[in-house]
């Protein structure tokens, strides 16, 4: 190799270099829309186990997933994704009362607060032992309102319903049941 060709291949190298530094920004836009044109989530927690939510230094609810998304760089609809699961432990009347939430899938829209969970959906009362099943639900988390169009079982001590449709309050209290069938067990006196 002579002096000259030598030469040469370092400029080459020293030029790329300089631009490959000159074109490196750190526009927080640039990144958030390549993400949002890749349909790529701006973060992802493993393993969260438990994140507890507080109101005024008392634990309001627990949350548990295997993989949280996070899709806030939605501009019209952020959302964050749960994509193998959710267990939500809710705590009211401090701490006395508790609802179990659990689903296959979670979607959770940031600004409207409504939350779809879908696949093997369960909701215990540990209150009053009644339990819902069903494969997709909504949420309103604003106004603690479920709903469902979907085929359910609502058990309880008492009875057990089956249904296609199904609206409530999240502690499964003051229901509405659409296309309905029912047992109910009697005891003996």
């Amino acid at each position: 190799m002579n002096f000259r060709t030598h030469k040469i291949g370092k400029n080459i190298a020293a030029i790329s270099l300089v631009a490959m530094f000159f074109s490196c920004t750190n526009d927080s836009n640039e990144v958030r829309n390549l993400f949002l044109t890749k349909n790529q989530p701006v973060g992802i927690a493993i393993g969260v186990n438990p994140y507890i939510y507080k109101d005024s230094g008392r634990v309001t609810s627990k949350l548990i997933t295997p993989v949280l998304e996070d899709f806030s760089n939605r501009v019209d609809h952020p959302y964050n994704r749960f994509p193998e699961g959710i267990i939500l432990v809710s705590y009211s009347n401090n701490g006395l009362d508790s609802i179990t939430i659990k689903g296959d899938f979670c979607l959770t829209y940031t600004k409207t607060l409504i939350s779809e969970l879908n696949g093997n959906v369960e909701i215990f009362n540990h209150t009053d032992k009644s339990k819902l099943i069903t494969e997709q639900l909504f949420w309103d988390q604003n106004t603690n309102y479920l709903f469902s169009e979907k085929k359910f079982t609502l058990t309880s001590p008492d009875n057990v319903i089956n249904g296609i449709g199904f609206e409530s309050k999240k502690d499964l209290s003051k229901f509405l049941a659409k296309q309905t069938s029912s047992q109910h067990i009697l005891k003996e006196n």
